[in-house]
């Protein structure tokens, strides 16, 4: 990365960091259950990280962008069941995601790689991709970037970040978005990736120490 990409990285991992809502431990264990394609219960997480169904609650209840089906399961966090334009297959199955970032982020939370598409925000063009673990491959068009953000006071994860990061097909499309958004920034797709690269090492780092 450059020297403004890589201020522009610390900025967004301190960011994210400190947004409510993100218990960083429980996102690789849930993560990891919601790509078997079933929706994923406490009981379930409990077992998965090795810690009483009494703390996995009180981190749930602490993550107010967790999705819920009708039983109570959960069937999204970040990775999701419910359809947004970000659409992510993975090993037999389609899931979406919260933003375009997570399209990235996530083959190296998981482990595996996914076939993206999403539309760009300006002109609803499809962005086509292979994100893996070491980042993304055969970007079409080359010229696409993705959109993001770092607030100073965060709310939720999902309001935050998540619903201002976008695929566009080129920085020229993404002129009139930023114009709208001053605070935002546009990063050719791999280096977006790299921007990441800081919160899935936490995230993976975190959830190594769960494990243990």
């Amino acid at each position: 990365m450059d020297t403004d990409t890589q201020k522009f990285a610390t900025r967004f991992t301190e960011a994210l960091s400190n947004a409510p809502g993100l218990r960083m431990w429980l996102v690789r264990p849930l993560q990891t259950l919601l790509s078997s394609g079933e929706p994923v219960t406490v009981e379930q997480l409990a077992t998965q990280t090795g810690r009483p169904a009494e703390e996995i609650r009180a981190a749930l209840a602490a993550m107010p962008d967790t999705e819920y089906d009708a039983q109570g399961r959960i069937i999204g966090y970040g990775l999701t069941f419910n359809p947004t334009p970000h659409r992510y297959e993975t090993r037999g199955h389609t899931f979406y995601t919260w933003c375009a970032l997570d399209t990235l982020a996530f083959p190296a939370v998981l482990g595996h790689p996914a076939r993206v598409t999403s539309p760009c925000r300006a002109t609803g063009e499809p962005v086509r991709l292979t994100a893996t673990p070491d980042g993304p491959t055969d970007v079409e068009p080359a010229t696409a970037v993705v959109s993001l953000v770092t607030p100073d006071a965060p709310t939720s994860v999902r309001a935050s970040f998540c619903n201002q990061v976008h695929f566009f097909t080129s920085a020229d499309a993404a002129k009139n978005w930023l114009a709208e958004h001053p605070d935002a920034e546009v990063l050719p797709v791999a280096e977006a990736f790299d921007v990441a690269r800081p919160i899935v090492e936490r995230i993976l780092a975190d959830s190594a120490r769960t494990d243990c």
